[in-house]
């Protein structure tokens, strides 16, 4: 028992370094032979796209968001936005705002049905083939949908994209902890993704669809907390590539108090909980086997974090107990400092590789530091509180997921450009 016991330490001490190392490595392979060398904005074909967004609740941010869409550098597109059952002015301003623009559309959902159903009844009235889905509090990059768009017209069997979301509210630590968080580690973890073949997620914040693709895999589930996780397996179960595109750039509002910060990761945890329920069959197929790496990543990381709580705990009773067989060791303390050295230079390559999108980003070089020490815990907590409503929630049953607009953090300074 004791030898299993220190086995399983070793792992909490080792699985995140390691796993840094893949990321670092593979985001740099990634970097050098997909992203370097391409910088101008693509100018072949440009599809009509169909932009669309749910929304509920919004009234804060939605009329800068919308009209924020309609700056953007693209010949052809339309602008879906479905109020899913709002109980404050967002339908009044989109419906005052599609009155004086074409483009834009208002489709209304009486009752909050919750993001999938809203989104399945806004591509139902998309006019085009590309759908681009994005959030409500999100400002869209200008050239977004040219980067967006080529891996569609370049490849057949591109069924989604994924864009590259930046933080745009900086004005508090803990947004500047999830500034470094989505450079070091989001888009790190995509790009070595990418490089495997296969990505745990298109971020529902931005991504682009086909249609057919949608059609194929009967658009997104409403049983599930987070419907980008859900509908990336679904495609790619069903032989769809899925791709990262670092340089379609949005511009996303993070939350800046623990409790919005709770909120999100608690969802996020249970939808990728759910994800591993739903699809634990790809290991009766050969022919899933190119998820199976994915798969086995995601679990060791739930494991992971259930771990690292258990040993937080049993190291200070180690410490007042002589006979309890888990004792804070010198390896705790020395891998503990290795792997902040590994985390600040993960960030210094990810800083390196996003400051051509993002200059202002090595201001937040410093508030990683705060990532292992602090983040982890917070995080892991939420990974635990997540396991049971994860693993025991009704999944396959036509139940909606209903939502709530967010806490998020507003833009104090400074305009967007």
């Amino acid at each position: 028992m004791e030898a299993l016991l220190q086995y399983l330490a070793l792992f909490v001490y080792f699985y995140p370094l390691v796993m840094s190392i893949i990321w670092t490595s593979g985001g740099l392979l990634f970097f050098i032979t997909r992203e370097w060398k391409e910088r101008e904005t693509p100018s072949d074909s440009c599809p009509p796209v169909t932009i669309l967004m749910a929304a509920h609740n919004e009234e804060k941010v939605i009329g800068s968001t919308v009209s924020h869409l309609f700056q953007l550098d693209y010949p052809c597109y339309e602008v879906i936005v479905v109020d899913d059952g709002s109980t404050d002015n967002t339908a009044a301003i989109l419906r005052e705002m599609a009155a004086a623009e074409p483009r834009l559309r208002l489709v209304r959902l009486l009752n909050n049905m919750g993001k999938a159903v809203a989104l399945n009844a806004g591509v139902r009235a998309a006019r085009h083939e590309i759908i681009v889905t994005i959030d409500a509090d999100s400002y869209l990059d200008k050239e977004a949908l040219r980067w967006l768009v080529r891996h569609f017209t370049r490849n057949p069997r591109t069924g989604a994209v994924t864009g590259n979301p930046r933080v745009l509210n900086r004005t508090s630590l803990l947004a500047r902890i999830q500034t470094a968080e989505y450079s070091s580690i989001i888009g790190m973890i995509k790009r070595t993704q990418s490089i495997w073949g296969r990505l745990m997620t298109v971020s529902g914040v931005l991504a682009a669809y086909r249609l057919a693709a949608l059609v194929d895999v009967n658009f997104w589930s409403t049983d599930s907390v987070t419907e980008d996780i859900d509908i990336t397996w679904k495609l790619q179960r069903r032989s769809w590539e899925v791709h990262y595109e670092p340089r379609a750039l949005v511009w996303v509002l993070v939350p800046e108090t623990l409790r919005g910060l709770w909120k999100q990761r608690l969802r996020w945890s249970r939808g990728g909980i759910e994800v591993l329920r739903k699809n634990y069959k790809i290991f009766k197929s050969l022919a899933q086997g190119f998820l199976w790496p994915l798969y086995l990543e995601s679990l060791a990381s739930v494991c992971w974090a259930v771990l690292f709580l258990l040993l937080c705990f049993f190291w200070p009773v180690g410490s007042l107990v002589p006979a309890w067989p888990i004792k804070m060791t010198p390896l705790a303390l020395w891998g503990g400092t290795v792997l902040l050295l590994i985390c600040l230079l993960q960030f210094a390559v990810a800083v390196c590789i996003d400051q051509r999108y993002d200059r202002a980003l090595g201001r937040t070089y410093f508030s990683v530091i705060w990532y292992p020490v602090a983040y982890w815990l917070f995080n892991c907590l939420v990974t635990v509180c997540a396991l049971p409503r994860g693993l025991f929630c009704r999944l396959g049953c036509q139940v909606c997921a209903h939502w709530s607009s967010p806490d998020r953090g507003y833009i104090t300074s400074g305009e967007l450009t």
